[in-house]
């Protein structure tokens, strides 16, 4: 997200500056859930058309909006509250035509964000869908269906679809909160001693990292003190990570 993405790649790569989240290979998006997501602009169809809803009514609600948006825009930028009004919609609903991969953002986290669109990404939705699934599996696995659907925000059913599409390129694992997936290319990396990893990070609220809910929290973070501190009610977590891999995620086996 805007600005915490920023932290976000200062934790992960050298050099970076404080224009690095705007650099002409990443871009802003409405992604999964909705929420404001930066990515590599070669990334687009997969955070978007991911998304995008597998019923006709959710996809036709979808495309509609978006089509009526770009009209009303005509290639020019304009803050998504000036857009929402000149198309007679609450601004917020904008976000719904995100998944279409034809609406791109600017936000700061201050100000409204600016909206403009583009080109639909030339990928089938189906394909867009799998290849995020499988994304998400890289980062947060072992993980299941459902708790895939609810990142995603596609509904339990797509998500299970999506599971089961990519077959045997998944492996079944045990955890300590349990039955779940792994992405099969990753087992020699779960089954590999942690390697050297940096003295600490800083991850701001809302890094990937720890974007997960129910039991997912258990598996990243086992003591239940530090659970509540992290995920407060109050706002979104914000972490000072030290040391070794987790050893809730470093905790799964082959089942």
């Amino acid at each position: 997200m805007p600005r915490a993405a920023l932290l976000s790649i200062h934790a992960r790569v050298e050099a970076a500056e404080p224009s690095t989240w705007e650099d002409p290979s990443l871009v802003q998006l409405w992604g999964p859930r909705f929420n404001v997501f930066v990515v590599a602009a070669r990334d687009l169809a997969v955070f978007s058309l991911g998304t995008l809803p597998g019923d006709a009514k959710g996809r036709g609600r979808a495309e509609d909006l978006a089509a009526r948006l770009n009209a009303v825009l005509d290639g020019a930028r304009m803050s998504y509250g000036e857009a929402g009004r000149a198309l007679g919609v609450h601004h917020n609903s904008l976000r719904y035509a995100a998944a279409t991969g034809t609406v791109l953002i600017r936000w700061d986290g201050a100000r409204q964000a600016t909206v403009w669109t583009v080109p639909r990404p030339q990928t089938d939705p189906r394909d867009a869908r799998l290849e995020l699934a499988r994304r998400y599996l890289h980062i947060y696995g072992p993980a299941t269906p459902e708790a895939f659907a609810g990142w995603a925000g596609i509904g339990r059913r797509y998500g299970a679809g999506a599971f089961d599409a990519l077959g045997t390129s998944l492996t079944p694992v045990r955890t300590p909160v349990g039955d779940a997936w792994i992405l099969s290319q990753d087992e020699a990396a779960f089954r590999a001693a942690p390697g050297p990893v940096a003295p600490a990070r800083l991850l701001p609220s809302g890094d990937a990292y720890f974007l997960l809910q129910g039991a997912d929290r258990d598996l990243l973070v086992p003591d239940a003190d530090r659970r509540r501190a992290l995920w407060t009610r109050a706002s979104g977590p914000a972490a000072f990570w030290s040391g070794e891999r987790s050893p809730g995620r470093g905790g799964a086996r082959r089942r």
